[in-house]
Order: structure tokens, then sequence, then C-alpha cells
């Protein structure tokens, strides 16, 4: 683990994991336990819908997280990658990679060719799998675009979460619904339209929920990512949440009136409540 007396920066640390780290999985949580107490990420974004945008990635893998643009070192050959790493990463003694790992314009460099490149030790990390499944964060990214919530926890070793903007909704949910908070969802990838169980944080508090993805065909027909906090008053003050998706509840549906469609809302609320609850992921488990 990292050592969290010590301000990781490229000048200290020692050892880099390399790689997209796209949803920082049970896989990739086998790089990180070969870093050491002053390892970081070398994170290659190529700025798309993520699973773990950003430097969220660091949330996830408690090391300190180094973007490079893909753009900005696609067309750097294998040891001039390598030599930009030592020149940023001066003390730098360990590189970690996974086993299908390769780098360099047109990825050209392999696993093989770092060994002979890097002029330290290299760590190469067999595949790992999960209930006899290799871990892989497309294979993940398939499962949440598809909303198989449950398949993609599982493989994450997490609650898949979302965080975004409270913004204005249509304005009939408090009236003649339910209460929701609608999202501005930008830089996530979003589970298939439908409705789950969620648990939703706002600043340091967690609360059951049922959250809406999809088109609001019963209404006014515009998309929407809404989530209903169950049996609370919505914080007024509430700016920015995160959503954590449990168990897909149903598809989207068109009700012919707000009274049935708020029926259907409330045996939503009345399913989620009994999954909402109780978190049956061991996050730390490998």
């Amino acid at each position: 683990m990292p050592n969290f007396s010590t301000l990781l920066t490229k000048h200290n640390i020692t050892a880099v994991a390399i790689g997209h780290f796209d949803g920082v999985h049970r896989g990739h949580k086998q790089l990180l336990s070969r870093l050491g107490e002053y390892g970081g990420l070398v994170v290659i974004d190529k700025n798309k819908a993520n699973i773990t945008p950003k430097l969220k990635r660091a949330e996830y893998s408690s090391y300190p997280c180094f973007l490079y643009e893909f753009e900005s070192i696609k067309d750097l050959s294998g040891e001039e990658f390598i030599a930009l790493l030592k020149r940023d990463f001066v003390n730098l003694k360990r590189i970690v990679v996974g086993f299908d790992f390769r780098f360099g314009r047109n990825r050209a460099w392999d696993k093989h060719d770092l060994v002979r490149i890097f002029d330290a030790e290299v760590i190469v990390v067999d595949e790992y799998c999960f209930n006899g499944m290799g871990v892989h964060s497309s294979t993940i990214r398939e499962y949440i675009k598809n909303g198989e919530i449950a398949a993609a926890n599982a493989l994450l070793g997490r609650e898949y979460s979302i965080e975004g903007e409270v913004v204005k909704g249509q304005g009939i949910g408090a009236k003649e619904l339910f209460p929701t908070l609608n999202l501005e969802i930008k830089t996530y990838l979003l589970p298939h339209s439908g409705v789950y169980a969620t648990r939703t944080r706002i600043g340091n508090k967690t609360y059951g929920s049922v959250t809406f993805i999809g088109n609001r065909v019963s209404t006014d027909g515009a998309f929407s990512v809404e989530t209903h906090i169950i049996g609370e008053q919505i914080p007024p003050t509430a700016e920015r949440i995160a959503v954590c998706f449990v168990k897909a509840l149903r598809k989207n549906q068109k009700f012919n009136s707000l009274f049935e469609l708020k029926e259907q809302i409330q045996k939503d609320i009345d399913q989620a409540s009994q999954y909402c609850g109780v978190c049956e992921l061991f996050l730390g488990k490998k």
C-alpha cells in the first residue's frame, strides 16, 4: 500500500503500473499489489466515456495517478516512451504491467521488449480470473451497457458508481409522482435504460434509492438520469451526488397515465428497498 505519511510525487515514486485502468477492477488490483508503498499509476487516457474517468482512478486504487494523454504519446517508439517515463520518474526502479501489455507506436512493443529496454525490475502479472472468467474492462463495459449490473459489480469488486451535477427536472415529480434528483452525467458510461435499485451519496451520507435512466416515454420524452431517495427528505442544498448501482429492476416502459406511472414507481421503490440496504460485495476481496 502507498505511504500515506509521505506525499507521493513523480520525484519520489519508485514503482509504476502502466495501463488504462478503466474501472480499477479486481484484475487491476493484482498489479497494484506489486507496487509497494512508493508506487503510482501511469494512466494512458483516451478521453472516452469511462467507468472511472480521469483521476477518479486514484479514489479506487489508493495510489496517485499520472495521466498521459494517448494522443500525445501515440507516435513514440517503445524506447522513447520508456525514456519519457525515466525522465518523469527520476527514481523509477520497477515497472508493473499486465500479461497482454503493449506499448509504443502502433502497439508494436510488448512485455518482452519492456524487459529488454528498461534497465531495472519489470513485473508481468498473469491474467486474473474471477469465478472462472478473465477480468477485463471491456467485459465490464459491456455488462454495464447491457444493464447487467450484478455481473459488472462482481468483476469490479465494488458497486458501479457515477457522479453528476444536480440539474432542474421537468417539475412534475414532487407534485404528482415522487420527488427526484435529476443528474447531468458527462463523463461516465451509463447503464442501459431502465430502473435500478441504487445507493445515492450526498455529501458524507448515503441513502437507499431507486434510479431511472432513459427517455421519459410516459411524459415529455426527454432523456434523464434521476434518483429518488427512499424514505428521506432530499437535502435542498444537494449540488453534486454519486449514485451506486446495486441491481437492475426493470426495463423502461410507457404508461398511459400519471396514475399508472405512480403505481409502478411505488412498486419500484418497494422492490429497491429490499436490495439497497446492505452491500453484498467485500470491496477489498481479490
